[in-house]
């Protein structure tokens, strides 16, 4: 049953990427004033498919200098880790309703970090290697927020499940009186997910494709997989978190949908900030301001103790 079930979630996950992919394309043609993608079946809704076969069916590169086994293996494990995390989804019925959620949540995000930095140095490219550097020095300073906004949560729920989310905003909704959290998140998730406006690992004005730059054919589908199901992923925690928690109802598929499309709406409407005020921005405001809301959580929490 578990295995059925894993089968089902990893299909509707792909699924979900493909219409993802024509989605933000469309977005960003109308945004510029175009079309997007209309000749590949009704109004271009089968062109994910379409790229699908010409990436899967291409040549793919032997690079003479680099780490070969490293190489072809990191967009791999990339991918396993995206997946991996989608076991996250709460369901009553089989393990991935477990206790420790949150915990796992943030041990196996961090090891996507590992994917770029290995990606971008076996490619043996200095391009790549810049952008998996830039990537993680963004990835590590923005984690330490993102962890931080959900020790908060720890401190109140005093557990690792996120079913917790679902029961304490049954009244009312964490959006709602930690607004700026939610903010603060939301931009931690852009910056942990390389996306505009902190998309400096695939920097295409200064470093070409940034870490990606020597992948191609499947390899290169595996890091765009992985890439547009961790923000599917992040959209879902997202509103797990804040927006009512409740995966139950069809409306927790519309604010993921929701979250998903303000994904597409800032790449298109912002410009990429600069790298120093990215760093400012994280070690300057973000973190000694959600410290600050940690320090009344608690103490708010010995009051109501």
């Amino acid at each position: 049953m578990f295995i059925l079930n894993f089968l089902i979630l990893v299909i509707f996950v792909m699924i979900s990427v493909a219409f993802y992919v024509v989605l933000e394309r469309k977005v960003l043609g109308y945004i510029q004033i175009r079309k997007g993608p209309t000749k590949v079946g009704i109004l271009g809704i089968f062109q994910p498919f379409s790229d699908a076969i010409k990436l899967f069916s291409k040549e793919s590169f032997f690079l003479f200098f680099g780490n070969l086994i490293i190489y072809y293996f990191m967009p791999l494990f990339m991918l396993i880790i995206s997946l991996n995390l989608w076991c996250l989804y709460p369901l009553f019925y089989n393990w991935t309703c477990f206790n420790l959620g949150l915990l796992f949540f943030i041990c196996s995000s961090s090891f996507l970090v590992y994917g770029v930095l290995l990606a971008g140095w076996s490619s043996n490219s200095m391009y790549s290697l810049i952008g998996s550097i830039r990537s993680i020095a963004q990835s590590i300073s923005y984690e330490v927020c993102l962890f931080l906004v959900m020790f908060i949560f720890l401190i109140f729920f005093n557990s690792f499940n996120l079913i917790n989310f679902f029961y304490l905003q049954y009244l009312n909704w964490f959006f709602f009186f930690g607004f700026f959290m939610f903010l603060v998140l939301f931009s931690c998730i852009l910056a942990e997910t390389n996306r505009s406006p902190f998309d400096f690992a695939e920097g295409e004005s200064e470093l070409v494709s940034g870490f990606n730059v020597e992948y191609s054919s499947f390899n290169f589908s595996f890091i765009f997989l992985a890439e547009y199901m961790n923000m599917i992923l992040m959209s879902f925690i997202m509103s797990l978190m804040f927006l009512g928690g409740d995966f139950f109802s069809m409306y927790f598929f519309l604010k993921i949908m929701i979250l998903s499309f303000s994904f597409i709406w800032i790449r298109g409407t912002l410009p990429r900030y600069r790298y120093d005020k990215l760093m400012i921005l994280c070690w300057k405001i973000y973190l000694p301001t959600v410290l600050n809301f940690m320090l009344f959580s608690f103490n708010l929490l010995l009051m109501i103790i």
